[in-house]
């Protein structure tokens, strides 16, 4: 985050009404301009999900279920603060983020290994810190450092422009996060290289054991020292068209995890598993805008398409390979620009070593999730979500589930 230009704050500053608002409290009164003014910046956000699992899966009746959170983060400007000198050539500051969730989601009636509704927890929590972090940007914010409460999904690793969060984009987990990676918000530190504009190296290494509602200081500094490592690198060019650029992003990465794992194997009566550390696995990522809908460079109408895929250890993770692909259209219908149409269809594939000694009955499960993002006003968005999963579970013999649901999403 850089100290912001006194253009900028001016034009933060304009007046609003309820329906051109990019927040529905916080814009009209005028508080972030001056809060931005002394290098504070605060964002509070309410999420509310419905969803009914209609046919098939373990249970449809009273399956109908309302779940939500609520998000408030807080971010700091050392520099915009006084607290570091103007002059210095680096830019540092303090990210937080407070985060409280109710109900469950129905996977568990659904009986799926992907989660259908992946915004709440496991457990309703009034409040607790989701992640917090310092950072440092040096020579023109070409490097960055941060070290905290890292979250390594919808901030730094396997990001995508179309598919990368809950509460914006698909609602099923397995529409917009890869399942063979270990992602997690855990104690850890992250550096970034971005020697030009459209190549950039990364790395991260957390906690492995890290737990959620937890401070994360009671694991990263005891037991174990498990500490999984990730890798990324990737491009985000733009393609220069006669209706502007048109921006993608391409990545390849790679992790271990340490930790201990059960290994898939057949066993006598009274045999004791074997258990094996040491899990390697490989992902990779595309997304790319291919139309624009006019010459405007700053309007980002259009089509863009995007695909996932990643592998790990067959002896011990159930899932072992997935892939992903799918579309998302922005401005789909006349007069509608800033809704989103977006269509996902999600592989998981089960281990061969896991079929053969722990269930031969086992099979993939395929997640197809379409969803609209009606923008009512810019700070309050619905949208109607529509899923079918195949296979839920990775079972054979179970029935496939059909859920439908509403999200609500309201920024003050």
């Amino acid at each position: 985050m850089s100290a912001l230009a006194p253009a900028e704050l001016e034009e933060t500053a304009e007046p609003s009404d309820i329906w051109t608002a990019e927040r529905l409290i916080s814009d009209g009164l005028g508080i972030r301009p001056e809060l931005q003014k002394i290098g504070l910046s605060v964002d509070l956000s309410y999420q509310q999900q419905w969803q009914q699992n209609f046919r098939g899966g373990k249970e449809t009746h009273g399956t109908c279920r309302f779940t939500g959170s609520y998000d408030l983060t807080v971010e700091l400007d050392f520099k915009q603060m006084g607290l570091i000198a103007p002059e210095t050539d680096f830019e540092s500051g303090f990210y937080i983020k407070a985060k409280g969730e109710y109900n469950r989601s129905i996977q568990e009636a659904v009986g799926s290994l992907s989660n259908p509704n992946s915004d709440p927890g496991t457990k309703d929590q009034a409040i607790y810190v989701r992640k917090w972090w310092f950072w440092y940007k040096f020579f023109e914010e070409k490097l960055e450092f941060r070290l905290g409460v890292i979250q390594t999904h919808k901030d730094l690793f396997d990001v995508s422009l179309y598919a990368n969060h809950e509460d914006k984009d698909f609602l099923n987990r397995a529409s917009f996060r890869n399942p063979t990676i270990p992602h997690d918000a855990a104690m850890g530190a992250f550096v970034r290289v971005e020697p030009v504009d459209w190549w950039y190296v990364q790395a991260a290494v957390f906690d492995a054991q890290a737990q959620r509602y937890h401070t994360q200081f009671d694991t990263a500094f005891h037991d174990q020292a498990w500490y999984i490592g990730m890798w990324e690198t990737g491009l985000t060019p733009e393609w220069k068209t006669d209706k502007g650029p048109m921006p993608g992003r391409y990545r390849i990465g790679f992790w271990y995890d340490p930790t201990v794992k059960e290994v898939f194997e057949e066993l006598e009566e009274d045999e004791e598993p074997r258990m094996r550390g040491g899990d390697l696995g490989i992902y990779g990522g595309l997304d790319q805008m291919i139309w624009k809908e006019n010459d405007d460079p700053e309007d980002t109408q259009g089509l863009g398409v995007f695909t996932r895929a990643g592998g790990t250890s067959q002896d011990t993770h159930q899932v072992s390979c997935y892939w992903q692909v799918g579309a998302s259209y922005k401005g789909l219908i006349p007069g509608r620009d800033e809704d989103v149409f977006g269509f996902a269809w999600s592989n998981l594939l089960i281990s061969d070593r896991y079929r053969r000694a722990i269930d031969p009955r086992a099979t993939g499960e395929t997640v197809y999730e379409w969803y609209y993002a009606w923008h009512l006003t810019p700070a309050i968005v619905i949208s109607p979500d529509l899923q079918v999963i195949t296979n839920p579970g990775g079972n054979k013999d179970a029935r496939d589930a059909i859920i439908g649901g509403i999200r609500l999403r309201i920024v003050f």
